[in-house]
């Protein structure tokens, strides 16, 4: 039986055509900064995002590890969501790393702070407090797109507070292509932004953290100092060119398979569903068996994840067969 897996757009697996891109690829020492393939990707995607540098780094948090301890001293501290990648998933490595204070604020349902929550959680200027230098926000979040009109004013307000910013785009370009914003608009009022070929873009390794070119200078520092320094990685910045070229306007095709697996769990009594922005859908089941419904799917030969009700999410090597087995094994479920 094939396996249908959406788990996460994480578990994407290189094209052929990739593959052999990355067979292609000119390399070098990228800790010597000799790697072309990787030096012409880090241009590129500043270069999308209007920043002036980029740095190529192993993962989303990776990137935004880099981020903070370049923004942050030890001591300083970051505002961000309650259950923002960067605070609730990355094994609090701000804090154990670069010893940064994090300041959670509660989301509203769309992913966004209240302006007037980033407003009071900043400290004055006083010994006895930790000294706020950085807001953090994400897009998307749990596949929601946050409001251009929001992002412009958080980025406003935190300028005008001199705190730095620093966007989570894991997922950025399906915020763009969802939202038909183009990348660099939703980047213009960060200072700094990561961005993730590995999730919908279909990468096998990487991501990329941009800004102002004496701060990607601070980041490679972190970057080395955190073990990610790495050698020929030519070969996976090919990997995340071709993405660029070919993965980005096909994430409209995720969507719609999102859309249409929420159409179809929408009509299974029991089931309540959040409508999706972009790829990820998530659901609850009114009697609560969501771990017995995780296993009647893994029976059936379909993943998915039930830490915060169930998530399913799709990608390139999900199609519209494998979304109608989905929704026909929750209802056979539904129905026992």
């Amino acid at each position: 039986m094939s396996i249908v897996d959406l788990r996460s757009d994480t578990v994407t697996r290189p094209t052929a055509a990739m593959r052999e891109a990355m067979a292609r690829a000119d390399v070098g020492d990228d800790v010597f900064g000799d790697d072309p393939t990787v030096n012409a990707l880090q241009d590129r995607i500043a270069a999308m995002l209007s920043k002036e540098a980029g740095l190529f780094v192993s993962s989303g948090t990776q990137g935004n590890l880099c981020a903070l301890m370049s923004h942050c001293g030890r001591g300083e501290e970051a505002i961000v969501g309650q259950f923002a990648h960067t605070y609730r998933y990355e094994a609090g490595g701000a804090a154990v790393l670069g010893s940064i204070q994090p300041q959670p604020l509660p989301q509203q349902p769309d992913g966004t702070l209240l302006l007037a929550d980033i407003e009071a959680a900043i400290k004055p200027d006083d010994e006895h407090f930790a000294r706020t230098r950085l807001l953090c926000l994400e897009n998307t979040w749990n596949g929601k797109v946050l409001p251009q009109a929001y992002l412009d004013e958080a980025t406003a307000l935190a300028q005008r507070r001199g705190l730095a910013t620093h966007l989570d785009g894991a997922r950025l370009f399906n915020a763009a292509v969802a939202s038909a914003t183009p990348p660099h608009v939703i980047a213009r009022g960060f200072d700094s932004v990561s961005v993730c070929f590995s999730k919908g873009l279909g990468a096998p390794v990487g991501s990329a953290l941009v800004g102002p070119r004496e701060f990607i200078a601070r980041a490679r520092r972190v970057r080395k100092m955190l073990g990610g320094g790495m050698r020929q990685v030519g070969l996976l910045a090919a990997a995340a060119a071709h993405a660029l070229d070919h993965h980005v306007d096909r994430l409209a095709q995720d969507h719609a398979l999102a859309r249409r697996l929420a159409d179809g769990l929408t009509r299974i009594p029991g089931v309540r569903v959040v409508p999706p922005d972009t790829n990820i859908v998530f659901a609850n089941l009114e009697d609560g068996r969501t771990q017995a419904l995780l296993r009647h799917l893994e029976r059936r030969g379909v993943l998915a994840t039930g830490l915060i009700g169930l998530r399913f999410v799709t990608h390139l090597d999900v199609d519209a067969a494998g979304i109608d087995r989905t929704v026909a094994a929750v209802a056979e479920f539904m129905s026992a």
